[in-house]
């Protein structure tokens, strides 16, 4: 059972960043995980760690070996497995029939009152233009609620754009709900 994953940025989107899954396990591996298996070609790594390891410092390395062993670099945010289970109890768009239509921004550490100040006013602008999308923060995750869909969302655009400037000071990365459950049910197995 997996206790732990990890979520790479901006891989193997449209032909940028190409990273073979098996070459990604070896590089998890060689940091000294087990159980190592990934999902997708996206970036999401299952893998177990030793008991009271720094998601921080998991992240910071692996992030490190896949630049030096891949040539690619990509932000990764590390969870828990038992964060992951909280971050699906706490969907506040558990109402929400598709899956499509909520992503998880998993992020490096909780935002800050800067980045909510952005994302309160990027909600208030969408709304001025008519869309139903909404964002609500918990923890280190901001929820995303796009009811027309992701791909057309200015909401959207603007907390990913928000997340991965290099002021922001921390990272994140985004995962469908379908993703996220996927994951959960994943360590579980």
């Amino acid at each position: 059972m997996a206790t732990h994953i990890a979520l790479l940025r901006g891989i193997n989107v449209g032909g940028n960043k190409r990273v073979v899954m098996a070459e990604l396990r070896t590089v998890v591996a060689g940091l000294g995980h087990t159980d190592v298996s990934t999902y997708i070609q996206s970036g999401n790594v299952l893998f177990t760690a030793s008991a009271g390891e720094d998601t921080a410092a998991m992240a910071a390395a692996m992030a490190a070996a896949i630049a030096a062993e891949l040539a690619v670099s990509a932000p990764v945010v590390v969870v828990t497995r038992d964060e992951l289970s909280r971050i699906v109890d706490d969907n506040p768009f558990h109402a929400e029939p598709d899956p499509k239509r909520v992503h998880a921004v998993l992020l490096s550490e909780p935002p800050g009152p800067d980045l909510l100040g952005k994302l309160d006013a990027a909600v208030a602008q969408a709304a001025a233009t008519g869309a139903r999308d909404s964002v609500r923060a918990a923890g280190r995750t901001l929820y995303l609620h796009t009811p027309d869909g992701f791909g057309s969302s200015d909401l959207a655009d603007t907390v990913l754009k928000a997340v991965s400037a290099p002021k922001a000071g921390i990272t994140g990365t985004a995962r469908n709900w379908a993703t996220v459950t996927k994951l959960l049910a994943l360590c579980d197995g």
